[in-house]
């Protein structure tokens, strides 16, 4: 069973583009993943999410949600920030449901998490969008450094984001209690941490800079405002 929020009567239901052989996109796709620790129907999707972890064409991040806390297990990685995000991506969306697990591709497909024919198809479909955003980046004692160029993108209003995430690679966690207690899961890509570096027209080239520890591993997405496109991502571990 999906576990589901609410916030109107119609759940939200998206369709996916029909995919074709070609791919046009060389920047990796995005997958968030949002579970949690309680949820009885996200170890299939945490499991799932794994295996695409180590895929160069994806960049995967798992958000962990606290809504699911009250049940009888506080979930070790969920953070308030990770649910704000997944209600400012269902309201972009045009619906108040939020559901565990739920998958987004590039901040634009909503797919059940745990369908692995469904995020194949997904997948197909981003990849075969031409880029429209060029990213470039490094690092190099404890700083990470990079450029943005625009190769076609049409710069709205709204601008685009730049963010800096932090991860975990791997985490196992022993669950005592709750949906799936006396259960040990190991995660991956576990989000930490999510900063915005600043804010781009998509006009001249952005230059980037920000400092990391050498211990972190870090994702850089440049994303349309509010809620919008992942339209360039780059994963440095």
């Amino acid at each position: 069973m999906i576990r589901q929020i609410l916030g109107s009567a119609a759940v939200a239901v998206f369709s996916l583009a029909a995919p074709v052989l070609a791919q046009n996109s060389s920047n990796p796709v995005v997958i968030e993943l949002y579970t949690s620790q309680g949820c009885s129907s996200c170890p299939p999707a945490d499991a799932l999410l794994s295996e695409y972890a180590q895929r160069d064409d994806v960049i995967t991040l798992a958000l962990h949600v606290d809504y699911w806390d009250y049940i009888g297990w506080a979930d070790t990685f969920a953070r308030p920030e990770h649910t704000q995000r997944q209600r400012g991506y269902a309201a972009a969306a045009h619906t108040r449901t939020i559901y565990t697990p739920q998958m987004i591709l590039n901040g634009e497909t909503h797919i059940v998490g745990n369908q692995p024919a469904d995020l194949e198809l997904a997948l197909l479909d981003q990849q075969n969008k031409a880029d429209q955003l060029d990213l470039t980046v490094e690092r190099g004692d404890g700083v990470i450094s990079g450029v943005v160029r625009n190769l076609g993108y049409q710069p709205s209003d709204e601008g685009l984001v730049v963010q800096l995430v932090r991860f975990i690679p791997e985490q196992a966690v022993e669950i005592r209690r709750g949906e799936n207690a006396g259960k040990a899961i190991t995660y991956t890509s576990v989000v930490t941490q999510m900063d915005v570096l600043g804010t781009w027209d998509g006009k001249d080239d952005l230059q980037i800079n920000a400092q990391v520890s050498d211990e972190d591993a870090v994702v850089v997405l440049v994303q349309e405002a509010n809620h919008g496109s992942v339209l360039a991502a780059a994963r440095l571990r």
